[in-house]
């Protein structure tokens, strides 16, 4: 994914996190990638409510709580293949 520059003035704010099983946690918008990396699965995260230069690649097994999205992604890359 592209770099987006800021408009001039435009200022980031960067949201609060949530609460998951009493510890903050960011909240996942999107999961838009995934790739493998020395044998771990690596998935390109895109925050809710951050601008696409806060998107990082998590390993799997930091996205316990969001499998929803990973099989949905999963599903969007077997369509394509197809």
């Amino acid at each position: 994914m592209r770099y987006k520059e800021l408009v001039k003035g435009q200022r980031v704010k960067e949201p609060k996190p949530v609460e998951v099983d009493r510890v903050e946690k960011l909240e996942v918008g999107k999961i838009l990638n995934k790739r493998k990396v020395s044998r771990v699965m690596k998935y390109l995260v895109q925050w809710k409510k951050f601008m696409t230069e806060n998107n990082i690649w998590e390993n799997e097994k930091n996205l316990e709580n969001t499998k929803e999205l990973v099989n949905k992604l999963k599903r969007r890359i077997k369509a394509k293949v197809r």
